[in-house]
């Protein structure tokens, strides 16, 4: 299953990209989402690309057709690359949900727009469990993925607003 969502910024991607190149907002964004045990494994950063592999527990409550196939509690380990060129960057991220039988994998960008910058994600979300993984994954994405990508969205909005 496909997700999308994006956001303006009031501030210019080069604004987004120091924000992003900060490794304790990393950290930050994830602890504010309620995630434990936030850990950076890996970050590069310079002014043509940012990597940052970190890793995190994640809690969800799920539904009643979900509890033989997942796990409430999940380790995650995402991977997130950037690529500038002139004044767009663009990227891919993948999530491994560690135990889990769940892909999550996507793309971003970020693009000059009037006033500031425009933030677009796109997901691919899968679910590999026999007979109801397309039910658990349009759950998962309805409500995980999007309010995950959501809180993203409002704590870079929090972020780029105090600097």
């Amino acid at each position: 299953m496909r997700f999308n969502g994006s956001r303006d910024y009031a501030v210019p991607v080069d604004a987004v990209i120091a924000m992003l190149q900060d490794e304790k907002n990393t950290i930050d964004k994830y602890e504010s989402m309620g995630h434990r045990e936030v850990a950076i494994l890996e970050f590069v950063s310079n002014d043509e690309m940012l990597r940052i592999v970190s890793s995190r527990v994640v809690d969800v409550e799920l539904p009643g057709f979900a509890k033989k196939a997942l796990k409430p509690t999940n380790t995650m380990v995402q991977t997130d690359e950037w690529h500038g060129h002139d004044d767009e960057w663009s990227g891919s991220f993948n999530v491994e949900v560690k135990g889990a039988p769940v892909r999550i994998a996507g793309t971003m960008s970020l693009t000059p727009a009037a006033g500031g910058s425009r933030h677009d994600v796109s997901i691919e979300l899968q679910v590999k469990v026999p007979v109801i993984g397309n039910k658990i994954a349009a759950w998962v994405g309805k409500s995980e993925v999007q309010r995950t990508l959501d809180a993203e969205f409002a704590f870079n909005d929090a972020r780029l607003a105090a600097q």
